[in-house]
């Protein structure tokens, strides 16, 4: 009897792991085909090597890049070089990326640049704040940039016990932020433990100097993250749900659930366009060859944008589908004066004209 048990209790772990794996690969892309979708005026942006995780973009047309991210199970071109902050002038006709200066005292060998984001004061004073992950941890760094010298002078380093797996940072303020956590634990076998399991234990945690909270909590690696136009909610993409999640920012700072909307792909990064509310997004739709990299059979790239993502009717469109033979593994996508730039993990960067003569 006993064995039979012993046999049942197997079979019902064995069962549920199975569903686990098909399910994870779904959720990866494992199985899907992919139909290109290509503007008809691309190009890629000279001096852009080594990635182009996270952009960002300040409203006279100066894009903000991080690049060079190393992180546990993915490729690098350059795995000793250490991350970049590159700075791209859209406004010029051809589209070139220049390093930003870093000033003394900040330890740019062990740079690790992972998600992004800015904040303008009253004053026009620009902060960048920078997800940064030195010796495989987690920390935020706040640094002013000063355009007439192409650099960035070192504020602040934040390190905080919740802040434990930080992926991507919004600014909501010259030092507050609200971060996302992809992971639940720190170690490595655990993290990836935690990934085939599929269990949702990531979360959203807000910062500022005198309070810092999980707000939102319930993901199944929660990635990209950024804030309406209007700066009343917070849109949440959680990349293996293949879900954009819409917050309410409380006065308190809590977030309240609006609604999920199911987008198809395992969202990455997430920009907001400041003049139309457009959501736009990075994904790799084959998930698993990131982790699983061959150049014979690199990851593609897609972006997807979202229309009216508040209204009851959002509109959800592919603009821009290729299987890695132009660009590998797309993690941002954001747009300014009908240029469309698309960032990747750990490859190029490309830039589309939207309206093209």
């Amino acid at each position: 009897m006993a064995k039979a048990v012993l046999l049942a209790v197997l079979m019902a772990l064995l069962a549920v792991l199975a569903y686990r794996l098909l399910d994870l690969c779904n959720k990866l892309g494992v199985f899907r085909e992919l139909d290109p979708i290509e503007p008809a005026n691309c190009h890629l942006i000279k001096g852009i090597e080594y990635g182009s995780e996270d952009i960002t973009i300040l409203p006279e047309g100066l894009a903000l890049v991080s690049s060079g991210l190393k992180y546990p199970l993915l490729h690098s071109f350059a795995p000793d070089q250490p991350g970049q902050i590159l700075l791209v002038d859209l406004n010029k006709p051809v589209l070139t990326a220049v390093e930003l200066k870093i000033s003394r005292g900040f330890d740019v060998e062990s740079f690790n640049p992972h998600g992004l984001s800015t904040y303008i004061d009253e004053d026009g004073t620009v902060y960048v704040f920078v997800v940064n992950h030195p010796q495989h941890t987690s920390t935020v760094n706040i640094f002013k940039f000063e355009e007439e010298h192409n650099s960035l002078i070192h504020l602040k380093t934040i390190r905080h016990k919740l802040l434990h797996s930080v992926n991507d940072i919004v600014a909501v303020s010259s030092d507050s932020f609200y971060a996302t956590n992809d992971h639940y634990f720190s170690h490595d076998h655990l993290k990836t433990l935690e990934f085939v399991l599929g269990l949702s234990w990531c979360s959203v945690v807000y910062y500022s100097p005198s309070e810092v909270k999980e707000v939102a909590t319930g993901f199944r690696l929660a990635n990209g993250i950024n804030v309406s136009p209007d700066g009343r909610y917070i849109f949440i993409a959680e990349t293996l749900a293949h879900d954009i999640h819409i917050m309410e920012i409380n006065p308190n700072n809590t977030l309240t659930p609006v609604k999920t909307l199911h987008v198809g792909t395992a969202a990455d990064n997430l920009e907001v366009d400041p003049e139309t509310g457009d959501v736009w997004i990075g994904s790799c739709p084959i998930v698993s060859k990131l982790f699983f990299y061959s150049p014979e059979n690199p990851p593609g790239s897609e972006v997807t944008r979202i229309e009216n993502i508040l209204s009851k009717d959002p509109k959800v469109t592919q603009v821009y589908v290729n299987n890695g033979s132009v660009l590998q593994g797309a993690s941002v996508a954001t747009v300014y004066e009908e240029k469309l730039l698309i960032g990747t993990v750990f490859h190029k960067a490309l830039y589309c004209e939207l309206h093209s003569s």
